[in-house]
């Protein structure tokens, strides 16, 4: 395949917050296939630029794809866009993406603003290990599941309507899990609120939030270890006729307490 397929990152809000390479390649692809051609329409006007547009949204992607990659077959660059943010992500485009790989065919990237990202910047939560999850579930047994299981920062899209009831399940598990409500990221009334999962949760059941909402969940405490019960099957194993030194570093990674104060309890029990 001469063509090549790019996967263009698009304005979550501010229309400014574009790269010169997202510019160029709205300029020069042969086609650009969006989400919502009105909407895309509304960025290119900002920016100067006139390009042929087709659609390209969830009800038709499966229909759109053959098109699409038989263009990029032909030599033709499409270029791959949705309302805001990232295709694929939580948005249309796997299909084509797929087709075209699978067809052989070019498949570039252009990186660019994130909705995900920006929330966990701005969240405060630890970012060193954090998972999207996408959109919530809907029902209160899996989402008080999804939080149980956590044990990293949880990020999710949210519909403003059901910002309350989540952060209420979230409350059924953990009544002070740190959470931040990011709305309306990069946009003119962009906002983050910040605090404890009790607290979020009446504050919206009495002023359900506005506009795009991203939720960034915190992991929970880290549970301290049972010393005694460690110590003991430390014991038991050292009886047993394991050494003591490597029986502790095992005990110690099967229940997170410390090696060395494992060995020195063993020591003080004789």
């Amino acid at each position: 395949m001469s063509g090549r397929l790019v996967v263009c990152a698009t304005p979550i809000g501010n229309l400014d917050d574009v790269t010169l390479r997202l510019l160029a390649t709205l300029r020069t692809a042969d086609v650009v296939a969006c989400e919502d051609t009105r909407h895309t329409l509304g960025l290119l006007k900002r920016h100067g630029i006139t390009a042929k547009l087709v659609s390209y949204h969830e009800h038709n992607e499966t229909q759109r794809a053959p098109e699409l990659v038989a263009r990029i077959a032909a030599g033709e660059t499409v270029a791959l866009v949705t309302d805001a943010g990232m295709p694929l992500v939580s948005d249309p485009g796997h299909v084509l993406v797929r087709e075209v790989v699978a067809a052989g065919g070019r498949v570039e990237v252009l990186p660019g603003p994130s909705a995900v990202l920006a929330a966990v910047v701005a969240s405060a939560l630890p970012a060193d290990t954090w998972r999207f999850v996408g959109f919530l579930p809907r029902k209160a047994g899996e989402l008080r599941a999804l939080f149980s299981g956590a044990r990293e920062t949880l990020v999710a899209f949210e519909s403003p309507h059901r910002t309350a009831a989540a952060l209420a399940a979230l409350a059924e598990v953990d009544r002070d899990r740190p959470v931040a409500v990011c709305r309306e990221l990069t946009k003119l009334h962009e906002e983050v609120v910040r605090g404890g999962a009790t607290e979020l949760a009446a504050r919206y059941a009495h002023a359900e939030p506005r506009g795009e909402v991203v939720l960034v969940i915190g992991p929970p405490p880290p549970v301290a270890p049972d010393l005694v019960a460690a110590l003991d099957a430390l014991e038991r194993l050292v009886a047993a006729g394991a050494r003591a030194r490597p029986a502790a570093q095992v005990v110690a990674e099967l229940t997170g307490a410390p090696a060395n104060a494992l060995y020195q309890g063993l020591l003080e029990r004789k």
